[in-house]
């Protein structure tokens, strides 16, 4: 198996009784990537983690950490600390204060002072919650015990994060601190596995995605990749005039796929095929006919779109 690979699965299969919740998946993720993975609830994404965190037996299948392999039995406990696991429905013991429970931890993982003491601080300060640290959890917001469940999963100082809808449930604002201190770990050389059904925050965090479908693996690859492969360009025109005017004009132009009416604007949401030049085109074609464009701007298809699409695709 190739080193460079932080996660690397062979044949990767789970089966309970008669149902398969993850089918013979072949999947390489490169050390520093932050790669996310989409898909609907029972896709297998939770099964997936717990295999890859050595929380669950594979039923056939390898999988190698850095080019070792990762087995449930006793065996490479050292490996076992290189991995940092996050569920998605991780208790939190109320009734501990911040500091006795990340110290609680620090010690099953044989953490030693002085430097069990200086990691507290580290995480407690990454997580933007040393001014709690003698606060009960009971009292923490949501978005904070979920922060302090991050701390608790890096106290070890692992190299491979598995995150499993680590920001499910979470406010917009917690959601964008969690997003931040994932890009702080990224940068620190972490490599980071994060499902979610929040496809815009793996958009802005991702370097790569994979997407599951009923125990498959039918997409992986690079987010620059994917929406080279599977964006199309998109123009957002806007007019004071008629929308009629403007759609008579567009039907004229053959670069012009389709479009959708922006609801409760005078605005159009042009798919189109042509170059940058032929965009420029479309614009001079549109002011020579006398449509008073007041917006156009050319952007790409979402994650969220590409997604959608992608399961239309599987679905027919």
């Amino acid at each position: 198996m190739e080193q460079e690979f932080a996660i690397a699965t062979q044949g990767l299969t789970k089966q309970f009784d008669r149902h398969i919740a993850v089918n013979e998946l072949d999947l390489q993720i490169n050390s520093g990537e932050v790669y996310g993975l989409i898909g609907p609830n029972g896709a297998g994404k939770t099964t997936l983690i717990r295999m890859l965190a050595a929380a669950e037996e594979p039923t056939i299948g390898e999988i190698y950490i850095y080019g070792d392999r990762l087995l449930c039995d006793g065996s490479n406990p050292k490996l076992k600390q290189r991995i940092g696991y996050l569920p998605d429905d991780y208790p939190v013991y109320e009734d501990l204060n911040v500091w006795d429970y990340l110290d609680y931890f620090a010690r099953l993982y044989r953490l030693r002072q002085p430097h069990r003491r200086r990691r507290i601080y580290e995480v407690l300060e990454l997580v933007q919650l040393a001014n709690k640290r003698n606060s009960l959890i009971s009292t923490l917001s949501r978005g904070m015990k979920q922060r302090l469940s991050l701390a608790r999963t890096i106290i070890h100082e692992p190299i491979l994060l598995l995150l499993d809808e680590p920001v499910s449930g979470l406010d917009p604002i917690a959601r964008m601190q969690f997003r931040d201190i994932i890009k702080v770990l990224q940068e620190a050389g972490m490599t980071i596995f994060i499902s979610s059904h929040v496809l815009s925050d793996l958009a802005e965090l991702c370097t790569s995605v994979g997407i599951m479908e009923m125990g498959f693996l039918v997409e992986s690859s690079s987010l620059k990749e994917l929406y080279a492969r599977l964006s199309r360009q998109q123009i957002v025109i806007s007019t004071l005039g008629s929308l009629e005017g403007l759609e008579a004009e567009l039907k004229n132009c053959p670069w012009v796929e389709d479009w959708q009416t922006i609801q409760g604007t005078s605005s159009l949401r042009v798919h189109f095929s042509g170059t940058l030049e032929e965009s420029a085109e479309l614009l001079r074609a549109l002011v020579s006919a006398e449509i008073p464009v007041t917006e156009f701007r050319t952007t790409q298809e979402d994650l969220e779109s590409i997604f959608l699409k992608m399961g239309h695709q599987q679905a027919s």
